[in-house]
């Protein structure tokens, strides 16, 4: 019984293809603090909330959004056709068949989503161009669709920052990074733009349902600022 007791703690603390080692905890007493609209429409919200026990005070622009639904049969999709466009400063997951947008998502991620990832356990998201390599349900955020970092491209980068001293030499790339859902009931935390991700990319519920219909393995997907 010790060694099943064992495995099992092995198991859901280890890092593999289905999800985050470490689950993400949920933010707590989340209250707006100053909201208002700027002379361009759009909402400025300070936002203070407590997450494993840190007090966060975070400031998000957030620009008018509209949402894009374009009637799609998923099942004659060319994953080579599709790519997914992740923009962090808007907020916003745009998804693209031949050049034409179909989809437009809210999204959130960590506390500095403007920040490039640098190394595990730094809560950024990372930028450039990835594929998706897998995709899953998961019990705690519904769906996941893992990307390919770290690539050719983010490892060159980790090594660079790293040859430089900006990150430690014990520093580690990390993983396990991908679009997924959201708690039950937490969908309010995306259209309050709220940093609770690990470096994540977080969706309502019904929209990741969505896209896990549109999105398989193969599909592009770039991450800019």
């Amino acid at each position: 019984m010790r060694y099943v007791t064992s495995f099992l703690f092995l198991l859901f603390t280890t890092c593999s293809a289905f999800g985050q080692s470490v689950p993400e905890e949920k933010p707590k007493e989340i209250k707006v603090l100053e909201e208002h609209k700027d002379e361009n429409g759009n909402t400025i919200r300070t936002i203070q909330y407590y997450q494993g026990g840190t007090r966060i005070v975070e400031t998000r622009i957030l620009r008018p959004f509209a949402k894009l639904n374009v009637p799609i049969d998923p099942d004659t999709l060319n994953m080579e056709h599709l790519m997914l466009v992740i923009n962090k400063t808007r907020f916003v997951l745009d998804v693209y068949y031949r050049r034409v947008k179909i989809r437009s998502y809210k999204v959130v991620f960590g506390p500095k989503p403007k920040e490039n990832k640098k190394m595990k356990g730094d809560r950024r998201t990372p930028e450039g161009w990835f594929v998706i390599n897998n995709k899953h349900i998961s019990a705690r955020y519904n769906k996941f669709m893992q990307i390919d970092y770290p690539n050719k491209a983010s490892i060159e980068r980790f090594n660079t920052l790293k040859a430089e001293g900006k990150i430690p030499q014990s520093a580690e790339i990390g993983g396990d990074v991908g679009i997924h859902g959201i708690w039950k009931g937490g969908d309010e935390m995306i259209d309050m733009g709220v940093g609770w991700t690990d470096g994540c990319i977080a969706m309502k519920n019904k929209d990741v349902d969505d896209l896990y219909r549109i999105v398989g393995v193969g599909a592009r997907v770039l991450v800019r600022k």
